[in-house]
């Protein structure tokens, strides 16, 4: 077994070539990468909407956190169609509202307003993380 047993899968959206999209893609590199690494686990939309095995188990076995670009909520329904429980979902446009300051720019590599609202995204996915795993401090 990997070493994020009892962790969670990270879903990103995929909309590539969309400014949102790469938003939720940074916030998750952020995520797994930085703030809650060994707590959480990558897993490109692409493989669950191509059915890799390896995937859809790791979307079976733990709750999801789904990053979604737009309100088509592709990663939340593919991990739901996938047969996994979403634990937490989270769309960039409602982090945008909250951080209205920092306008997002840019595809394939986002200005700094985009790159600080992915890190505000992730670190509102971290305590999401923490609560799951039953880890927030009360």
């Amino acid at each position: 077994m990997s070493a994020i047993d009892g962790g969670v899968v990270v879903v990103p959206c995929s909309g590539i070539g969309k400014t949102y999209g790469s938003v939720s893609r940074e916030a998750a590199y952020i995520l797994v990468d930085e703030l809650r690494p060994g707590k959480a686990q990558l897993v490109a939309l692409s493989k669950l909407v191509m059915g890799a095995e390896e995937a859809r188990d790791a979307v079976a076995q733990r709750q999801a956190i789904t990053l979604d670009g737009c309100k088509l909520a592709c990663a939340s329904k593919m991990v739901k169609e996938s047969g996994g429980a979403v634990g937490c979902e989270m769309a960039v446009l409602d982090v945008y509202r909250r951080n209205r300051q920092l306008k997002p720019k840019g595809i394939s590599r986002l200005n700094e307003e985009g790159l600080q609202l992915a890190r505000a995204m992730a670190e509102e996915l971290a305590i999401q993380i923490d609560l799951i795993l039953g880890e927030a401090n009360a």
